[in-house]
């Protein structure tokens, strides 16, 4: 029961991931939105919590890269709007 948790979890990510990627060359999102970065953070949390159970170690590494830079890529998004407010 445990890898279905998961693996449902890895897929879930992966939809997400994939949904991202379809909105910014879709041109639904922008690449520096808020939205586009959330999702990023979101599935690529997801697919290295799977990727760490399965010990697939060389895959989480590139998650939870992508993970700090999607957070660091929102904290730039919000730094600009706070100076742009000012």
């Amino acid at each position: 029961m445990e890898i279905v948790l998961f693996d449902s979890l890895g897929w879930i990510g992966a939809i997400l991931l994939l949904l991202a990627y379809a909105l910014v060359s879709f041109k639904k999102v922008a690449a520096d939105s808020q939205t586009y970065q959330w999702l990023n953070v979101m599935a690529s949390v997801l697919l290295a919590i799977n990727t760490l159970y399965h010990q697939a170690y060389p895959s989480s590494f590139v998650n939870i890269t992508w993970t700090f830079i999607a957070i660091f890529a929102i904290w730039t998004i919000r730094r600009k709007y706070a100076k742009s407010a000012d």
